[in-house]
């Protein structure tokens, strides 16, 4: 019984319906990829945002790019790594082990995640300027958006819990979701994804760190 409460408390039923929306954003993104149907909308977002964009120079000055390829390495999967295995090596010290482990876990499935929407969807990169940052693997989702989501709103989630007014956890994970945004807007800046790319990749990231909460609180529930 105190399990099926658990499921009826409004934080479980608010991030059920988070989960939700973020997938059916998700679904509904990939379908217009898909069928060919986003291109539009996605040059029209692009030449708005560049548009002395041409073929010989990215556009924007020189101190905006190096600001965008900054904001951009934070999404990396060198930095986001780093900055999980620290976060794991230090609630390891703590002594809280199963936490450690469904940071990593979080973490390292959507990676994987990721990887297997690239190649399933296999969309080309932007073409319409030239890119500001190297890149390898295919457009969609975009793996920083959709990783920044998954860490940062992890580990945000993390702190909240330690926060004590609402006020903090709502300044801990308001800056969660600021620097997933900034990490896919820089995306799109420097000609490496196209808008529905990032899209895609916020909802879907979204939706896996709203997921992995959800079993955590309810495993943490069961237990109790």
């Amino acid at each position: 019984m105190k399990f099926l409460r658990a499921w009826l408390e409004p934080r479980i039923l608010a991030a059920i319906l988070i989960l939700a929306s973020a997938a059916w954003i998700f679904i509904e993104v990939a379908d217009e990829v898909a069928d060919g149907d986003a291109v539009t909308l996605d040059h029209a977002l692009m030449l708005a945002l560049h548009p002395q964009a041409d073929a010989a120079a990215h556009g924007g000055p020189m101190w905006l790019q190096a600001a965008a390829r900054d904001i951009t390495a934070l999404g990396s999967t060198t930095v986001l790594s780093l900055l999980v295995c620290v976060v794991a090596g230090f609630l390891l010290l703590l002594g809280r082990r199963r936490t450690a482990l469904f940071v990593l876990a979080s973490s390292i499935s959507g990676a994987l995640l990721t990887l297997l929407l690239k190649d399933a969807f296999a969309r080309p990169r932007p073409d319409l300027l030239p890119h500001g940052d190297f890149v390898t693997t295919a457009s969609f989702p975009s793996g920083h958006a959709m990783l920044s989501a998954i860490v940062y709103l992890t580990l945000g989630s993390l702190l909240a819990r330690l926060a004590g007014a609402r006020r903090e956890k709502g300044y801990i994970m308001g800056a969660a979701v600021f620097f997933s945004a900034i990490v896919g807007l820089s995306r799109v800046y420097l000609g490496v994804h196209w808008p529905t790319d990032v899209l895609a990749g916020w909802a879907a990231g979204a939706a896996w760190a709203m997921g992995w909460w959800m079993a955590a609180e309810l495993a943490g529930a069961r237990r109790r």
